[in-house]
């Protein structure tokens, strides 16, 4: 699909459900037009990941995912090694008398006894269409992998040292994501181009809402919206993302419920926030207070 201009990608977008103004857009449409990688920070729960996952929609393309954790290595987001595999082609060539030492190791470290992580996954896909490789949450993994991205990110290349330099043929679309728990590197920074997600103001969230959910009461959505941005605005441990937003509607639309009232609220309250003490800080009083300050006027 040809994208010729900011305008067509956000239609692309909006018919895959996904409501992204004009700055992100724009950062999305560089992305692609450079072939360069995107980081895109913000809070949980603001849409980063479901950018890669409507993209990889749109596209009609591969999604491939590599969600970061703290100790996450090259064994488990690059490649490893099939031990198994070759011990086995060891005692095969034992038994056939076939062990020449200056020979087996290089037909033991071939590629065919590579096992491909998701990063070399996104590097050796072959045809037209670039999968869109997901480097989710980057900063929950140790300061030392994002030294090893930058070879990726700046060449979209990979230097195995038993094999060489594993070049794309295409290159993937790059999405990375940081929920900013600490600051990345300015190294990897300058690789890519970048776009903070804040969270939405009422009308796009209630766009939002209204995209995704449909079938939701519109007077529902409008209170549910107004009263997520209400509570926003107080002094919680996790402010509620739009995903606990878009949740939250859900489990009321599953309550039968056509609009939002005090008990609704109190009754459904962890589907919105996930913090114990939250919870407790928006008990009584403090909830009717908020409701009345978001209310709707009846349409």
């Amino acid at each position: 699909m040809i994208l010729t201009s900011i305008d067509d990608l956000q239609s692309l977008l909006a018919q895959h459900l996904y409501v992204a103004d004009r700055g992100l857009a724009t950062a999305i449409y560089l992305a692609l037009k450079l072939q360069r990688p995107l980081l895109l920070e913000g809070e949980a729960g603001v849409g980063k990941t479901e950018v890669a996952k409507v993209l990889a929609s749109a596209f009609d393309t591969d999604l491939i995912r590599l969600q970061c954790y703290e100790g996450l290595d090259i064994n488990h987001a690059v490649y490893e090694w099939n031990y198994a595999r070759q011990l086995l082609e060891i005692r095969l060539m034992e038994a056939s008398g076939a062990v020449d030492r200056q020979h087996a190791a290089g037909d033991l470290f071939a590629e065919e006894f590579l096992i491909k992580r998701p990063l070399l996954q996104a590097l050796s896909t072959r045809g037209t269409r670039p999968p869109v490789l997901l480097i989710d949450e980057l900063d929950r993994a140790d300061e030392e992998f994002e030294g090893y991205l930058l070879e990726l990110l700046a060449d979209f290349q990979i230097t195995i040292p038993e094999l060489g330099t594993i070049r794309a043929d295409t290159p993937p679309i790059v999405i990375i994501t940081s929920n900013r728990t600490r600051e990345l590197h300015d190294a990897l920074k300058r690789r890519c181009l970048y776009c903070w997600i804040d969270y939405p103001d009422f009308q796009k969230e209630l766009r939002i809402v209204t995209t995704k959910l449909p079938n939701a009461p519109l007077r529902l959505a409008e209170q549910v919206t107004a009263f997520v941005q209400e509570l926003r605005a107080t002094d919680l441990y996790k402010a509620a993302g739009v995903s606990e937003t878009l949740d939250w509607v859900a489990a009321l639309v599953a309550l039968d419920r056509q609009e939002l009232d005090a008990a609704a609220i109190e009754h459904t309250l962890g589907v919105l926030l996930k913090n114990q003490e939250d919870i407790q800080l928006m008990q009584g009083a403090r909830i009717a207070e908020l409701l009345d300050r978001s209310r709707i006027p009846n349409s």
